[in-house]
């Protein structure tokens, strides 16, 4: 019913032929018919086929996609070349930053971008590059928990079926030998930490990047360097962080 095109297809055999999975296909066709929803009916896997089930070993974790016109692509957080960054993505750019000294930002654009107070506001022309790709490439899955949306209204996808889906992926991941680390932003994706019982992963929870709760506990969360350094422990390669 699904074709990821790697390892995904294989272990999603099973769960595709649910009743559940069934269902929320059902609802999907009437919407995608009648509404207009974020992201395109073909983009809604990006995040599986580009990070294969094999090569994952960072997961971050958010919670429904962008919901405004030609934003969401697929990969959580991420936005196409040339749209303008979402005040989240802003903020997830500036803690990167803030971490590592890695820059996202112009020369031009920090003279218009001085501080995390302007991070706050979302009110930015910052950047034209807020494509991801470069990251789920090197094994970051980049998945929300719901995985469409209709045109701005956050949320509106919620309850029928993918928090199952997702969940399985999940599970599916805990269940890896391979030492994967779990970054979970919100409170959505932080719900999820009970799927996580192997004693092997690392987990690191923040609030939601966008600018209504970064303040509750987004900032200075070390989640970049923190999962360099576990990677680099359990002798995998690192990520490098430049998009």
């Amino acid at each position: 019913m699904i074709e990821i095109g790697n390892d995904w297809d294989e272990i999603l055999e099973e769960e595709v032929k649910k009743d559940y999975y069934k269902n929320l296909r059902k609802f999907l066709i009437e919407e995608y018919n009648t509404k207009t929803i974020y992201p395109d009916k073909h983009d809604i896997f990006n995040a599986l086929k580009a990070s294969s089930y094999k090569d994952t070993k960072v997961v971050i974790l958010g919670q429904d996609p962008y919901h405004e016109e030609g934003q969401a692509h697929g990969l959580a957080f991420s936005v196409q070349k040339g749209i303008k960054w979402p005040p989240s993505l802003v903020n997830i750019f500036k803690e990167l930053e803030l971490e590592t000294g890695i820059s996202i930002f112009t020369d031009e654009n920090k003279k218009r971008f001085s501080g995390k107070e302007k991070a706050h506001t979302g009110e930015n022309n910052l950047g034209t590059f807020g494509c991801l790709t470069r990251w789920a490439e090197q094994g970051v899955l980049l998945l929300n928990t719901t995985l469409t949306v209709r045109d701005g209204n956050a949320g509106s996808h919620r309850g029928h079926g993918w928090e199952e889906f997702t969940d399985f992926i999940i599970k599916s991941l805990d269940r890896k030998d391979t030492p994967t680390v779990f970054i979970l932003w919100g409170k959505n994706a932080r719900e999820k930490k009970s799927l996580i019982k192997s004693g092997h992963h690392l987990i690191i929870e923040g609030a939601h990047p966008s600018p209504l709760s970064a303040y509750r506990g987004f900032w200075n969360g070390a989640y970049f360097t923190r999962t360099n350094e576990f990677l680099t422990k359990n002798a995998l390669k690192e990520i490098d962080w430049k998009i």
